[in-house]
């Protein structure tokens, strides 16, 4: 189980032990594999009221800014809403690796891997990418005449997930170029939709 697996891991990068545990009442974190964990190595574990977020306040607010992070680029990319999860995890992908944790002075990728992000594989949702000249990649990627545009990376390989929009397929590839400066000029060139148009209930 993910929570197992996480928990285990947050407790080997930091060297420290995770002592208690709230979350709200959904099934992935209320059910008893996870109580039989919590017990064998000893984790209090709490749920919050129902219908009360404030309870899980930090938890609350962070999700919020991604979300909102996300709808901003899903709008100003124009592409389509049925990527809102790849937005989202590039949102939460960048900003790990971009904003200071003022307690500690450090980006969380910092205080979980004791060493700095690489800022250099950082490009832009959306921007239009080509494959490289590589036959196997040009194979996946299809010709330069389809629209292949950057939607974020790859969890578990240093690779970029993109999406063709001809035929509606995301791969994963180290192999592409960007033109970044495009998307730059078509968004600078309009005035861009009203932020309203798309809500987190919308998400």
């Amino acid at each position: 189980m993910f929570i197992i697996k996480f928990l285990k891991m947050i407790q080997v990068r930091l060297n420290v032990p995770v002592r208690r545990i709230r979350t709200d009442n959904g099934t992935e974190f209320v059910n008893q594999m996870l109580r039989d964990y919590y017990e064998e190595v000893g984790i209090s574990y709490e749920t919050s009221v129902a219908r009360s977020p404030q309870q899980n306040g930090v938890v609350e607010r962070r999700n919020r800014t991604l979300i909102e992070a996300a709808r901003t680029m899903l709008i100003y990319a124009k592409v389509p809403l049925f990527l809102w999860v790849e937005a989202v995890a590039t949102a939460c992908f960048t900003q790990n690796r971009s904003i200071i944790c003022l307690r500690h002075g450090k980006t969380p990728y910092e205080l979980m891997h004791s060493k700095l992000p690489d800022l250099s594989f950082f490009h832009m949702f959306g921007a239009l990418c080509y494959p490289t000249n590589d036959s196997e990649n040009l194979g996946k990627l299809q010709p330069k005449a389809d629209i292949i545009i950057f939607i974020g990376y790859a969890p578990t390989k240093k690779a970029f997930r993109i999406y063709n929009r001809r035929t509606r397929r995301i791969v994963e590839t180290i192999h592409v170029d960007f033109d970044e400066l495009t998307a730059m000029a078509s968004e600078q060139s309009s005035s861009g939709p009203a932020l309203q148009e798309m809500t987190p209930g919308t998400i």
